[in-house]
């Protein structure tokens, strides 16, 4: 019997059973379930690190997504609230598009 003491989808319970499967699972506090968002964002994250294909590293880009929402929402916002962060960093700081990659800086 597999212990994955992990966060699971939402509808991953739904599914085993479907499978004829039994299981065990408990709803996590809020602090408990941000440290899990966490720890699945760095899994979900390593996934893609890891994908050998463009279809994989998208599956896993849109996993890390689903997180990036689910966490907004721990930190009372919106995944728009985020986007305007994210549009405002860029329009002050720019994006990453055209590949600089920084090798030192020179105080003079």
């Amino acid at each position: 019997m597999p212990i994955y003491n992990k966060l699971v989808r939402d509808r991953i319970p739904t599914i085993i059973e479907q499978a004829g499967k039994t299981f065990t699972t408990r709803i996590l506090d809020d602090e408990e379930y941000r440290k899990e968002l966490q720890k699945k964002a760095f899994e979900e994250l390593e996934e893609y690190v890891q994908a050998g294909t463009d279809e994989a590293a998208l599956e896993e880009l849109a996993d890390v997504l689903e997180i990036i929402h689910a966490l907004a929402e721990c930190h009372g916002a919106s995944i728009e609230q985020v986007e305007q962060i994210r549009a405002k960093k860029a329009e002050k700081r720019g994006g990453f598009r055209e590949k600089i990659f920084l090798i030192e800086v020179h105080d003079e």
